[in-house]
């Protein structure tokens, strides 16, 4: 692989399909990766599959159109290898199976259905590759539109990690099951209790919709009272308003509240009173385990 090349992650989640170039910059003491381009486009995919159990014609067509412009741009950056993954809308459609194959026949491009459990560690390790001599505990949430990945991080090391079928989309459709906020509770509070001080990590698009509301700097604490002052604020405002005053997407702008709501009870769970948010997620983690497993990319053609 050359010393500067182009890397690029797609991310086909619940709420969104996300695409991620970046720069990879290696000398003989490092590596810089510099993002280029991210771009976002919301199929929704999480409305068809928690209520109907498959991914629509409707939503399967804009799904490759979306696919074929995301490897245009990818040609046009001169991308040299990329990956595809998807996670819980994916995971639970009945049809993915086929969904998978037709995408690749028709554009040449592989689709990893990874695990819950894969897409954790993937987003949690970013984490820790940006971060030195970390000192305190954390439990990493990542909140996606079908489900919640928890990562539970001390000494620099990942020590457990579970994900959850809870998912802003899914909550938004009345769909998430009482044993999933059970489990979700139960799981947080038996692993936590033996570590103080935990600091809990958002991750996700809404995340930093939060760290934007609040005008911290990424990492900067959030309290949990800020947190839920942030929480009380954007349930006062009409959808409209959160549009308009808060400038948010229309297909942001409904999910922010679920979202808070699963930062919230990680935070009262885990006994946590600071919140952070780092900016990072799925397909920055994708971009860098391609990096470190050139087997796992494609390359463009």
């Amino acid at each position: 692989m050359k010393n500067i090349h182009k890397l690029a992650a797609i991310d086909i989640g619940s709420n969104a399909v996300r695409l991620l170039i970046t720069s990879i910059r290696i000398n003989k003491t490092d590596t810089i990766f510099k993002k280029i381009s991210l771009v976002r486009v919301p199929l929704r995919l999480g409305e068809d599959v928690f209520s109907k159990g498959k991914i629509s014609e409707k939503k399967l067509k804009k799904l490759q159109k979306t696919l074929k412009a995301f490897k245009i741009l990818m040609q046009m950056h001169e991308v040299y290898m990329f990956k595809v993954v998807a996670t819980s809308a994916m995971r639970e459609a009945k049809n993915s199976t086929k969904i998978i194959e037709d995408i690749f026949k028709k554009l040449n491009i592989k689709i990893d259905l990874i695990s819950g459990k894969k897409e954790a560690l993937m987003i949690a390790n970013v984490f820790l590759n940006n971060m030195e001599n970390l000192t305190n505990n954390y439990l990493y949430v990542d909140v996606g539109g079908g489900s919640t990945e928890l990562n539970l991080i001390s000494k620099n090391k990942i020590v457990n990690t579970k994900s959850f079928k809870i998912g802003t989309v899914r909550t938004l459709n009345n769909i998430t099951k009482d044993i999933s906020w059970h489990n979700f509770k139960k799981w947080i509070e038996n692993n936590s209790k033996l570590y103080k001080n935990i600091v809990v990590i958002g991750s996700g698009g809404n995340a930093n919709k939060i760290l934007k509301i609040s005008k911290k700097n990424i990492n900067e604490v959030i309290s949990i009272n800020e947190l839920e002052e942030i929480n009380s604020l954007v349930k006062s405002m009409s959808f409209k308003d959160r549009i308009f005053k808060l400038q948010l997407n229309a297909d942001r702008a409904d999910v922010i509240i679920p979202a808070i709501n699963i930062y919230l009870n990680s935070l009262k769970y885990s006994k946590s009173k600071s919140f952070i948010v780092p900016r990072i997620g799925l397909a920055d983690g994708v971009i860098r385990h391609i990096h470190l497993n050139n087997n796992e990319g494609q390359l463009l053609r």
